[in-house]
């Protein structure tokens, strides 16, 4: 499998270090409010990652996604309501992994909150300190970046020929307006804790580094998140971590592009975004997921509902092959003839194309395509198959909620439909048919017309009444 990586600029091959454990640490959310639409996008495109190494490379992934509960948002925000700093991050942490759940996302192996974490901190920039990478002033630390020879090597930014911006505060404090804060002096009010240089509270940068290192030790083989982080956090998190170790951070450092709304970028300041929760209210989450795979994961991603509402079709699309087929051969069995050993001979191609186009950059787009294709060769075969050759039908069927997996989808279709559900639908239709043949057309209406209400719908075929969700 390839790679885009923000390290070498390349496309590289990429390899679990021991062959079988990759270690993956992908920046979490900063718990100050309920999750955006921009912050989905690196959740669902992640996610599709480890699925895909787990269920078609064989990999085991240990995912680390950290949570950030003391910041400067969080103080700000605690500032304006009155709450405590605690409480909004217990409220919004809560909200986080909700949607994580809504949106059929893999719970991460670890999420660590950071300031379980602040002793680790600590110790880092002690070492830092003691190593002349640091420096103490007023009882703020700071990173001195002129010590890292490497510094700018992810964002290919020369440090000379920067200029002060881009989230980095100018100060007096500092021997270099580059240098970027380890440890904040304490402030009336704001939470804080005690450290050789008095009391206060780790910078945002120093998190990540510590929390990877714990949670990932030597397997730190994949760092991954917005491509707005690359500088500077991800650039001063490699600082930190490579002049506290002499070696290398992370081996792959892939990066997601950003969002946009009408070709504007998404921003808060701007006002032009929504939560995550409000799309969620009005689209189903396999929808939401299609649609952020729509597009490759590197390039921008204009949000709008028609594009929305573009991929609700699409995977309305799909699940109708999915249910019909599974409605009308629910109870069938037997073997198939000539056509359908062809039909089922030609359903490899589609595998391949698929694992070609994850494996080449995590191109969700063409695999996305390569299930469109599938199902418009199923709906063929199955408009001109005989009877005897349409068990040939479940093949493509168990191919298609394969290749599905990954991306997070049709996993709803196969949950609801239960044994159950099978059950009872088979005794309701029985029920209904012998109402037809005893002439009571009310009754019978009056149950299709009630399972209609519930979201089942019947269909009358030369072979008998099929159901399937609508």
């Amino acid at each position: 499998m390839k790679l885009y990586n923000t390290l070498t600029r390349q496309t590289d091959e990429f390899q679990p270090q021991d062959g079988s454990t990759v270690g993956m640490y992908v920046c979490g959310p900063t718990v100050y409010d309920h999750i955006h639409i921009g912050n989905v996008r690196p959740v669902i495109v992640f996610d599709t990652l480890r699925r895909y190494f787990e269920t078609f490379k064989g990999w085991n992934v240990v995912h680390v996604q950290n949570i950030t509960d003391i910041d400067d948002k969080l103080i700000n925000k605690s500032i304006e309501t009155g709450e405590t700093v605690e409480s909004i991050a217990a409220t919004y942490t809560g909200a986080f992994f909700e949607l994580l759940q809504a949106l059929g996302v893999l719970q991460p192996t670890h999420t660590p909150l950071a300031t379980e974490h602040v002793d680790g901190m600590i110790q880092l920039i002690e070492s830092l300190v003691q190593s002349g990478h640091a420096y103490e002033k007023d009882g703020d630390v700071y990173f001195r970046v002129d010590s890292f020879e490497d510094y700018g090597k992810l964002s290919g930014r020369r440090l000379e020929e920067q200029e002060a911006g881009a989230r980095i505060e100018a100060s007096s404090h500092k021997e270099n307006p580059f240098d970027f804060t380890l440890w904040k002096a304490a402030k009336p009010g704001e939470p804080k804790w005690d450290s050789p240089w008095g009391e206060g509270r780790p910078g945002w940068h120093t998190e990540c580094v510590v929390l990877s290192n714990q949670y990932l030790g030597e397997h730190r083989d994949i760092h991954a998140g917005g491509n707005d982080l690359v500088f500077p956090h991800h650039e001063n998190e490699i600082a930190q971590a490579e002049a506290s170790s002499g070696k290398p951070f992370f081996r792959f450092w892939l990066h997601n592009g950003m969002l946009s709304i009408g070709g504007q970028k998404m921003s808060k300041s701007l006002g032009n975004f929504d939560y995550a929760k409000n799309v969620l209210a009005n689209y189903d989450p396999e929808t939401v997921r299609y649609f952020y795979l729509s597009r490759h994961y590197r390039k921008p991603l204009d949000y709008s509902d028609e594009g929305l509402q573009a991929a609700q079709t699409a995977v309305t699309r799909l699940r109708t092959m999915l249910t019909d087929v599974e409605s009308e051969l629910r109870n069938a069995s037997g073997t198939y003839g000539d056509p359908g050993i062809d039909f089922v001979s030609s359903l490899a191609e589609f595998r391949s194309r698929y694992v070609e186009a994850m494996d080449d950059d995590l191109n969700t787009v063409a695999a996305i395509s390569v299930l469109q294709d599938l199902v418009s060769a199923t709906n063929q075969y199955k408009a001109e198959s005989t009877d005897e050759d349409r068990m040939a039908l479940l093949d493509a069927v168990a191919l298609l909620k394969e290749l599905g997996e990954p991306l997070g989808l049709f996993a709803a279709t196969a949950s609801r439909e239960s044994g159950l559900e099978d059950g009872l639908m088979t005794l309701l239709i029985e029920l209904r048919k012998q109402l037809r043949e005893k002439r009571e057309f009310k009754l019978a209406d009056q149950i299709r017309d009630h399972l209609a209400e519930l979201g089942v719908v019947l269909k009358d075929t030369a072979q008998g009444t099929i159901w399937s969700l609508s």
